[in-house]
This record gives structure tokens, sequence and C-alpha cells, in this order.
């Protein structure tokens, strides 16, 4: 498996790190306050989930990125080259409390976020389902909670999935950002906040 970063640790970013640890996957987890701010959130963790600087946790081989969006620049700046490493953009371009959609002109949210990590290869995903639902054993239903993805670079694409698949997910590829990112994008995609589960 491969080493773990997430930098964020709001609600999605602490939804991430819980379904990592109940899966006995490793991960650092990261926010702009510094580690010793995240001792009681990892303490409920488990023993998987350690806490570190952004720089610790963007030099693992899959970094997730779940970042209010305006706070998104400040969050990435001075990180070094990515490498071709694994980011995956579980973000969306929204402000509360009103939550509407961030004017982006003609991007989707990844092809910007993809600006900010030069060198990495960008996938869009755990974006779309509510905290909980990320948190939550996706077979609970009966079924299996579907996660969508999309990603420009077929390997890295791959990569996710297999996480996807590990963690227990139906992983759907959706394609390309420019168009699949945009489908699972919120507000303004078709399918954010939907809980789709596939029974046998």
């Amino acid at each position: 498996m491969p080493s773990i970063g997430i930098i964020g640790a709001g609600q999605i970013g602490r939804a991430i790190a819980s379904t990592l640890a109940k899966h006995g996957i490793p991960a650092i987890l990261a926010n702009s306050r510094g580690p010793e701010s995240l001792a009681d959130t990892v303490g409920t963790l488990g023993p998987t989930i350690k806490a570190g600087t952004r720089e610790e946790a963007a030099s693992r081989e899959i970094v997730f990125v779940a970042v209010n969006w305006s706070k998104l620049p400040a969050a990435l700046a001075g990180l070094p080259n990515f490498g071709c490493r694994i980011v995956i953009d579980a973000n969306n371009p929204i402000e509360a409390p009103l939550f509407k959609r961030v004017d982006l002109g003609r991007s989707s949210s990844s092809e910007v976020l993809a600006r900010l990590v030069p060198g990495a290869r960008v996938v869009k995903a755990f974006n779309h389902l509510r905290p909980q639902l990320l948190s939550d054993d996706p077979t609970s239903e009966g079924g299996q909670r579907v996660l969508f993805y999309a990603g420009d670079d077929t390997e890295a694409k791959a990569a996710v999935h297999t996480l996807i698949d590990r963690l227990g997910f139906l992983g759907i590829d959706l394609g390309l950002l420019a168009d699949g990112g945009r489908l699972i994008e919120f507000p303004g995609g078709p399918v954010p906040a939907l809980n789709l589960v596939k029974f046998a």
C-alpha cells in the first residue's frame, strides 16, 4: 500500500482519516496550525493515523487535499514539486455559509488545484459524499456505496481505484478531470451528496 498523507483536518479530512484507520491503513494528517493542534484528533482515530507537518503529509506517495477553497493557495504554498506523485482532490469550489459556487471561469476545480501542486498527478475523488458517508461502513445498507473519481493519468486513477476498493467502496471512473471532475463537483455536478449503492 502506498504511503498516504492528508492535508486538511476539517470534516472531510477527518472522515478520510477515519475510514483509513478503520482499515488499518497508516496516514499522516496535517493542518495549518501544526501537529500539536491535532493531538486530540489523532488520539480518537487510532494508532495508524499520525499528526505531521504539511511537508510530511505532502511527501507521501498519495496525498489527499481537503481544505476550504479560499485557503487552498496558502495550504499548498511553498511545498516542493510533487514529482509525479498522486494528489487526490477532495475539495469543492464553495465557501460557507452560503455555499455558492466560486466562479472559476472555464476551469474545473481540479484544474485550478492542479496548478497549485506542480508535478502532481491529480485525481478528483472523495469530495462528493457527505463526511458521515465517507467514514461509515460502505456496506452498511446491504450493498456497496459508490465513490466516483476522475483524472487524466491512467496509472494514477488505477492506484486510487485500488485504494477505494480496499476501503470497501465501489469505485466508478468518470473519465478526465475537465469532464468527469465537473460531474462530481459541488455545487453544480449531478451526483454530489447522492448516496448511491450497488446491490449484487
